[in-house]
């Protein structure tokens, strides 16, 4: 039995985990928390990210390591390299921990972003404005996610609140883009260069949280569009494993927002909803194995649990619905489950989710 570590504990551990058993592979997952919802599957390795004896632990335990977060010190991931192989590798998660890096890349790919600009000081904010325009948002360059570390500008009056709440840290600006919905994508390469590609996913965001997914989003031209992108970051990236990217759908038009060096939220539906899901993709391709079908198998949702869990009964009185249940304490914004809905037609579908929607309780501890 190979056996896979895994930096970080959370609930993205905790289903590579529950993937990694039927394919003979054994995850163990290093930790701080004392409750790290991954340490409930797998054997957890007690530890700060940057504990050099905590590392070393997990190097001797596993075969091959990953990460279930892009906030791993980098310097810990270079100490992993040198002990056991790394996937993704170490630099495109450092890619991925830097807007400015990121959409830099993006840029030389083709890709499209938003206009951008780097800020690291009031005086460069106003220039940044004056170039960019307004609305923007004025984001942290690092450690930002689900909404966290940016502000929102649509008026001069707010530039000072927000380098108030954000300065002192690398910041970019980002001109506010007019899109019609939010799309994703994920791509999956091995160690061998095989690659595949999942439908593209249309997401629903509350706070700067995501609540709700849908697919596949059934168009070919944004399919085909968002795939050409994909394969030109993993490929530049000779990257291995599960990368998600976040576009803005704008008129049929990807601009792409940025991307997730690892298995991603939008694709929780790929475990019911999909012939392997992207969990399982993920320990292929870091294994050494060939890849699953990507393949949709019908109109799926994946509706997000925030702060506390609704009703598990309402949700289980429907054949064709599945229950996560993280084995998370209760708290405001703290994502602590999810369901997934699966139906026969895009109709079924439409009912199902307006049955159960409702029932998802607000934000709260």
């Amino acid at each position: 039995m190979s056996s896979v570590g895994i930096v970080g504990g959370g609930q993205l551990a905790r289903m590579l985990a529950l993937a990694g058993y039927p394919l003979g592979l054994r995850c163990v997952v290093l930790d701080p928390a004392s409750d790290a919802c991954a340490g409930q599957v797998a054997p957890q390795v007690h530890g700060e990210y940057d504990d050099l004896e905590a590392l070393d632990e997990l190097a001797r335990r596993s075969d091959v390591v990953t990460f279930d977060f892009e906030n791993v010190p980098a310097a810990a991931l270079a100490h992993l390299a040198d002990e056991v192989p790394v996937h993704p590798c170490p630099a495109a998660l450092a890619c991925a921990q830097d807007r400015l890096a990121e959409k830099t890349l993006f840029n030389q790919l083709g890709i499209g972003t938003a206009p951008y600009a780097t800020v690291d000081s009031r005086e460069q904010l106003g220039a940044a404005v004056a170039t960019i325009g307004l609305p923007a948002v004025l984001k942290t360059r690092r450690l930002g996610y689900d909404g966290k570390g940016q502000q929102v500008l649509r008026s001069a009056a707010d530039l000072d609140t927000a380098w108030d709440a954000l300065g002192g840290v690398p910041l970019i600006l980002e001109g506010f883009v007019d899109f019609t919905r939010e799309l994703s994508i994920l791509a999956v390469r091995s160690l061998s260069g095989e690659e595949a590609f999942y439908p593209l996913t249309e997401n629903r965001h509350a706070d700067g949280i995501l609540r709700l997914s849908r697919a596949p989003c059934a168009d070919a031209a944004l399919q085909a569009a968002a795939q050409d992108c994909a394969r030109a970051v993993v490929e530049r990236l000779d990257y291995v494993g599960v990368l998600a990217i976040e576009f803005f759908d704008c008129g049929g038009r990807l601009i792409a927002n940025e991307m997730a060096p690892r298995v991603h939220n939008s694709g929780h539906w790929t475990i019911e909803g999909a012939r392997t899901s992207q969990f399982e993709n993920h320990l292929r391709a870091i294994c050494g194995l060939p890849l699953g079908s990507t393949a949709a198998l019908g109109p799926v949702a994946m509706l997000n649990f925030i702060g506390r869990l609704p009703p598990r009964e309402a949700f289980l009185a429907h054949p064709d619905v599945h229950w996560h249940d993280y084995g998370k304490v209760p708290r405001h914004g703290r994502k602590v489950g999810h369901a997934t809905l699966c139906a026969d037609s895009p109709a079924a579908l439409d009912a199902l989710l307006a049955t159960l929607a409702p029932q998802v309780p607000a934000d709260a501890g």
